[in-house]
């Protein structure tokens, strides 16, 4: 079992940033890679990015290039979600989840996930 815990989520304007962060503990030590997703009202949840936990790989969607940037502290089994240039459209609950061990390529499908946290509410005022 794995447990994850996300904070850093709050109440910004177009164009903040903030720094979303993911505690996870229980059994974590044969994590591939972990990822953040986020879900806006009326929209299904949709893949932001993710790190291989080793080696510190990274993909992102398409949508979040060149404006968040996903790191994570192996000491401190934390992954982390900086997010600047915000806009109104980034407004969604973000979750962090882990890999499915079977899967050994980052993924972006909710599927191959399987512990999620309780997710964080980023709202983005225009």
């Amino acid at each position: 079992q794995v447990q994850l815990v996300e904070s850093g989520g709050g109440l910004v304007q177009a164009g903040g940033s903030l720094r979303l962060s993911c505690a996870a503990s229980g059994r974590t030590s044969s994590t591939y890679a972990m990822g953040w997703f986020r879900q806006a009202p009326g929209k299904e949840r949709e893949f932001v990015a993710a790190i291989t936990w080793s080696i510190g790989r990274t993909y992102y969607a398409d949508s979040v290039k060149g404006r968040f940037t996903i790191s994570r502290d192996n000491a401190k089994n934390t992954m982390y979600l900086q997010v600047n240039s915000l806009k109104p459209e980034d407004t969604a609950v973000y979750y962090c989840a882990v890999q499915r061990p079977q899967y050994t390529r980052i993924a972006t499908t909710t599927r191959a996930y399987d512990y999620w946290g309780q997710g964080t509410q980023v709202t983005v005022s225009s």
